[in-house]
């Protein structure tokens, strides 16, 4: 029989939603544009990001070549995702992956004697933790990925927090290195490419699930439409066309419209099996 662990006055277990982002290939462009660059550019990253993590209700715990964040709800950790996917690419020029999970961890407030020696006022402790760290490292460029019990969470709350045409699917069951049950995992976004099921990874095996996520006739814009209808009527097209030269070939009666002769003699011997 386990006994129960009491915790500490500055320690408690709660509910969160937990937040990891990764800037991708952050080294490299250290190493390409020196630390100067850098620093500048990635300031101005981490100013955007707070500005977004404080929008929606978030807390930051730690930076390093990105963020771990906490969330009071998921809906609020989602909006935060989704907006910066959407916003922060396009003014940095940087691309990350954001991985949320929802679950039990310990919440830790430190002393103030440490705070001011410049320890962080709040950290996380826990096992959900790792996990959120391990659906972030399998996430594809400008791809939001959640774990099942974020988005069983995340389905509680109203749709009016969720920007509009903004789509979820399920891309797979993963199994985590060092953790005993495998996850199933969601991608969320407003475009069908990051949607797309992520490959396994030297810590993250990928059990099975769907191959390729297309995008719903329901969910599709007015251009996509358009696109599609294109495509259709275009296929139909060629097959028309390819059905009436075939049929002008066959008939030898008819084979002057194209300026042949009316005698092919391989065209007559194939013109008996149709």
């Amino acid at each position: 029989m386990n006994k129960e662990i009491s915790l500490p006055s500055n320690m408690r277990e709660k509910y969160l939603a937990i937040v990891l982002l990764d800037i991708i290939g952050s080294t490299a462009y250290v190493q390409r544009y020196g630390a100067k660059k850098a620093a500048l550019l990635f300031q101005y990253h981490d100013k955007l990001t707070r500005s977004l993590i404080y929008k929606n209700q978030g807390r930051e715990i730690d930076r390093s070549d990105g963020f771990l964040c906490s969330f009071e709800t998921v809906a609020h950790a989602v909006a935060f995702g989704l907006d910066y996917q959407s916003e922060l690419p396009k003014k940095t020029n940087l691309q990350c992956r954001i991985g949320i999970h929802w679950g039990t961890i310990i919440e830790v407030k430190q002393h103030d004697y440490y705070v001011t020696a410049n320890a962080k006022k709040f950290e996380l402790e826990g096992i959900n933790k790792n996990i959120a760290a391990r659906i972030m490292s399998i996430c594809l460029p400008k791809q939001v990925l959640l774990s099942k019990q974020a988005m069983e969470e995340y389905k509680k709350y109203p749709a009016r927090r969720i920007k509009k045409g903004t789509f979820y699917a399920c891309v797979g069951l993963y199994k985590f290195k060092g953790v005993k049950n495998p996850y199933e995992i969601y991608a969320i976004g407003s475009e069908t490419e990051s949607l797309q099921p992520p490959p396994a990874s030297e810590k993250v095996r990928r059990l099975g699930g769907p191959k390729y996520i297309k995008k719903k006739a329901r969910n599709r814009t007015i251009v996509e439409w358009v696109v599609y209808i294109y495509k259709w009527l275009a296929l139909i097209t060629i097959i028309g066309w390819v059905y009436f030269l075939f049929s002008i070939l066959m008939n030898p009666n008819q084979r002057w419209i194209l300026g042949l002769p009316k005698r092919i003699s391989f065209l007559d011997q194939l013109s008996n099996y149709f």
